[in-house]
């Protein structure tokens, strides 16, 4: 049984992590700072429906190391899993300082606070981002990452190379994890499948780049647990992960799968491809297959299914939505 600390406790993967966690009989606490990047209503919500689990999560930035220090002490922490960060390629375009203060400086004090306590091993979140201009598919580990297309990639690219350091000088154990694209209930509004859906609920335009053809690796959040309990479980000396679904579909995949489980069609308007922007990620998994067991079991249909019917009534509650899906729901009856 182990003592497991969450950073981004309240964000998706950590909210869906510490469930998992807490079921199979791991104790589990966590932080997060509850930040505006979106509506922090959704972060409070999930953090309500963790503390009904019995698993709290305190208002605490990673900037704060003595903060973080006295709870893996004072907890007797034996793993911790790091994803909070400052995530999306685009807003990284605007705001870069952001980056700066939560996946440079916020990572250092990560590292900073297990100097103290070398014994507790690290799990972190990095990205697909990390492979930016790479041209060559599927993305293997061992891929050159020296061409990032975003600055929020180059920051989660820093991680894994700042992280190897602290290997090296102080024998920090940690494993990264190059998630692609995850999605699923509770997920975050800024990602294309939950914003699409809002807005073909309200019979709203949605922007689409590049024609709908860029292709992502969309990745079910039930797989990324399993890949991730995996990678706590293995507690590795320092290693680096793909965990994605080795299948891309494109955009207009996406679409069409929300279209047919909302029963309505999506009001497109095609856009040019924004900087920062990748045509493919494709995960070449087969390191995490041969080590963790890796094994993504859930197509995008079956996880956009899961994703609608859990938004549907999430929106009829949260989202003003309550006349166009009581629409849906009585075209389905």
């Amino acid at each position: 049984m182990k003592r497991v600390f969450i950073t981004g406790i309240a964000g998706f993967i950590g909210f869906h992590l510490a469930l998992a966690l807490k079921k199979r009989g791991d104790t589990v606490f966590g932080c997060d700072n509850f930040n505006s990047y979106y509506d922090p209503k959704l972060k409070k919500e999930r953090a309500h429906l963790l503390s009904l689990q019995g698993i709290s999560a305190i208002n605490c930035d990673i900037i704060e190391k003595k903060s973080i220090e006295g709870q893996l002490e004072k907890e007797g922490i034996t793993h911790l899993v790091h994803l909070a960060a400052q995530a999306g390629v685009r807003h990284s375009l605007t705001h870069p300082q952001s980056y700066v203060h939560s996946n440079l400086n916020g990572f250092v004090q990560i590292l900073e606070a297990l100097r103290t306590f070398p014994e507790i091993k690290l799990t972190y979140a990095s990205s697909s981002s990390v492979y930016g201009l790479n041209s060559k598919l599927p993305f293997s580990e061992s891929d050159p990452t020296d061409q990032p297309a975003s600055f929020y990639g180059a920051t989660k690219r820093s991680n894994e190379i700042i992280a190897h350091s602290y290997h090296h000088l102080y024998h920090i154990p940690s494993t990264a994890l190059r998630f692609f694209t995850v999605y699923g209930p509770w997920g975050r509004p800024d990602m294309a499948y939950f914003s699409f859906a809002k807005a073909i609920l309200e019979n709203a335009p949605i922007s689409v780049f590049g024609e709908g053809k860029l292709m992502r690796d969309f990745t079910y959040i039930d797989d990324i647990i399993a890949g991730t309990m995996a990678a706590i479980d293995l507690g590795a000396p320092h290693e680096i992960f793909n965990l994605g679904n080795h299948c891309p579909s494109s955009v207009l995949d996406l679409i069409s799968s929300l279209e047919t489980h909302l029963g309505q069609k999506a009001n497109i308007s095609f856009q040019p491809i924004p900087s920062g922007d990748v045509r493919m990620t494709f995960a070449d998994i087969s390191k995490a297959q041969r080590t963790l067991g890796f094994e993504p079991r859930t197509s995008l249909n079956d996880g956009i299914k899961k994703f609608t019917d859990w938004y549907l009534q999430y929106a009829q509650v949260h989202l003003n939505l309550e006349t166009a899906v009581s629409r849906l729901k009585q075209g389905a009856n």
